[in-house]
């Protein structure tokens, strides 16, 4: 497969329709087919899209965030977290140092613990994502080494 960089505006909507996010009057995406840049439903979905085309494109929760997992909630005392004495229902945190660990949300306080769920707050939803393609060419040969998109024209490494 020749892999290309495909260049789009989107908005996100819940099923209920809500818009949970969009580009439009920012900067469009810009990413390589295939790279895990974006989520795998819209990456798949979008694999013939040209370059003009305005679409609808449904992703079930499984190609989107995952399926909630009821074992990324967990129950943890309240002495052991960052702010114990300052922590809300609603309230993110990450679990360590590095960027690579879990962030959690806090969605219940129960006197001394805490219930946090590591789950992304997307997981479990199914997204439909409108799209317009803005632009499309094949990737780079440095691109294809570095697997990401070096922008909408390749010049530069993003």
């Amino acid at each position: 497969m020749n892999r290309r960089v495909i260049t789009f505006h989107y908005t996100l909507r819940d099923p209920a329709g809500i818009v949970l996010d969009t580009s439009e009057g920012g900067a469009p995406i810009t990413y390589l087919e295939g790279a895990g840049q974006i989520i795998d439903g819209l990456d798949e979905q979008l694999r013939s899209a040209t370059t003009g085309t305005k679409t609808r494109v449904q992703v079930p929760a499984a190609k989107a965030y995952g399926e909630r997992d009821p074992e990324q909630v967990q129950r943890v005392k309240r002495a052991l977290l960052p702010v114990p004495d300052e922590l809300h229902i609603g309230d993110t945190f990450q679990t360590g140092q590095d960027r690579a660990d879990p962030v959690v949300t806090v969605v219940a306080i129960e006197g001394d613990d805490v219930l946090l769920d590591a789950n992304h707050p997307l997981a479990g939803v199914d997204l439909t994502f409108d799209v317009e393609i803005m632009a499309e060419r094949a990737a780079t040969a440095e691109e294809l080494r570095h697997g990401h998109a070096h922008g909408a024209d390749g010049s530069h490494c993003g």
